[in-house]
């Protein structure tokens, strides 16, 4: 199996999360995060979900990117997110940058900003393992 194109549609599951990347290198990844009533809890404010799948997803293509040529891409071992303030709706700033980039593992840190005014949302950890590409 060879590495996936990252500038195909995506998956069902992402696009109903509102997050499209635009930026995708091995040292930074960036996208936006649409919100709106398709992503609320039955309480009406965005599922915290949503914040972790948006986290995930960059760390995941950033850190993929970067061991791409590898051979690899990488995995994502733990997540570890923080909920800043609730939103209902609106666009969110998404972006990512590693800590720390190894052989065998990774560490990302995950920015979501509101677009209108900078403030952060939510902001996550996410740890990543290099593995060989199946196949």
């Amino acid at each position: 199996m060879s590495a996936p194109d990252l500038g195909a549609p995506a998956s069902a599951f992402l696009a109903a999360s509102g997050f499209t990347p635009e930026e995708m290198t091995g040292t930074r990844v960036t996208g936006t995060l649409e919100l709106g009533p398709d992503q609320h809890t039955p309480w009406g404010v965005v599922h915290g979900g949503v914040y972790c799948t948006a986290i995930e997803s960059a760390a995941s293509i950033g850190g993929s990117v970067a061991v791409a040529d590898r051979g690899q891409f990488a995995v994502g071992v733990n997540n570890s997110t923080d909920f800043l303030r609730p939103v209902t709706s609106g666009r969110l700033q998404v972006l990512a940058e590693p800590v720390q980039q190894g052989r065998t593992l990774q560490l990302w840190l995950v920015t979501l900003t509101r677009a209108e005014d900078g403030k952060v949302v939510a902001r996550g950890q996410v740890r990543l393992q290099n593995v060989p590409l199946p196949g």
